[in-house]
């Protein structure tokens, strides 16, 4: 690990925090102080942890390590309140499963169903229309759906420490990547407004599609099949695929982030590898190694020897939320 090499050098050399701290939600401590190390050393051209602005990309997960993922993946709240809507239009899913699961609010049985139960789902509600038909549904559903527990729109359940450090490192010359086990075409829509991360720059699973020139304009048409899973061992060929060279920071969540984590930090050069864990029951949820969302154990168990830094929700952050500011 080449930050073992520098990073102790760096965090001797980062003065007091001034007041323009660009990370005012974090609490003073190892974490904040290693991410302003790693940065400062990136951009102190003929030092040894200097990037070259070209290699400056740093990637991150989307759900738990953006956004908060609790009671479920967001995306998958998206999916029960679609089949809600369309469930009118299909009186057979009152007796068929998964759907039957979905509307009687059984997450029990709908984790029982498995990945076939999620494939058929987001075949019914992801499929069977044009790309900018499932934009407008998508741009909808997050401005109109509220948490369960918040009883606010999902985007304010974003991590205000996590949006300080996606414009820190921009403004320090740092490209930003979401690199999401969460559906390309659920992020994109709204990932700029709320990140500050263009769609060029979402990295995530695919639904088949087909470009389609018949019958007016051309138009992709969305497929009931999986073109690409972005999770796990899927997360570097994401990378290599959308990004085509390694990045130099990686922050994640769980276990679906391992690769991630594992590859971007087995460079030559300065490379940072950080995992939020999340330990705050009051504020936000804590969990890790059970969760049936977002579990966090091989790569929990893996960060002390790979020189993974762990983000403590509970004592790095002073807020959790933007609302908690106002």
């Amino acid at each position: 690990m080449f930050l073992r090499a520098t990073l102790a050098a760096a965090l001797l050399a980062v003065p007091a925090l001034a007041q323009d701290d660009p990370l005012p939600s974090w609490n003073d401590g190892p974490t904040k102080q290693a991410i302003v190390a790693f940065v400062q050393a990136a951009t102190a051209e003929g030092g040894p942890g200097f990037i070259a602005p070209d290699d400056r990309i740093a990637t991150f997960d989307n759900d738990g390590t953006l956004w908060s993922e609790q009671p479920m993946y967001f995306q998958g709240m998206f999916v029960n309140d679609r089949i809600k809507a369309m469930a009118a239009d299909h009186p057979e899913w009152a007796d068929e499963m998964p759907y039957k699961a979905v509307l009687d609010g059984d997450l029990a049985a709908l984790g029982a169903a498995g990945e076939q139960g999620l494939v058929e789902l987001v075949a019914a509600t992801h499929a069977g229309m044009t790309n900018e038909e499932f934009e407008a549904l998508v741009k909808d559903w997050i401005a109109t759906a509220r948490h369960p527990r918040f009883d606010r729109p999902y985007t304010d359940l974003v991590f205000q420490p996590m949006l300080e450090v996606l414009d820190y490192l921009r403004d320090n010359g740092f490209e930003t990547w979401i690199v999401s086990g969460g559906g390309i075409d659920f992020m994109r829509p709204w990932a700029e407004q709320v990140y500050g991360i263009p769609p060029q720059q979402v990295v995530g699973s695919q639904i088949a599609v087909t470009y389609n020139d018949q019958d007016g304009p051309p138009r992709f048409d969305r497929e009931p099949g999986v073109f690409f899973v972005d999770d796990k061992a899927g997360k570097p060929v994401g990378i290599l695929r959308h990004i085509g060279k390694r990045p130099v920071i990686a922050f994640g969540n769980s276990d679906g982030d391992f690769e991630m984590l594992d590859y971007v930090t087995a460079g030559d050069g300065p490379d940072l590898g950080l995992i939020v864990h999340h330990t705050d029951a009051a504020r936000e949820w804590a969990y890790d190694r059970d969760s049936h969302v977002g579990q966090l154990a091989r790569a929990l168990d893996a960060a002390p020897d790979e020189g993974w830094l762990l983000i403590d929700m509970a004592s790095d952050w002073k807020v959790i939320y933007p609302f908690e500011k106002q």
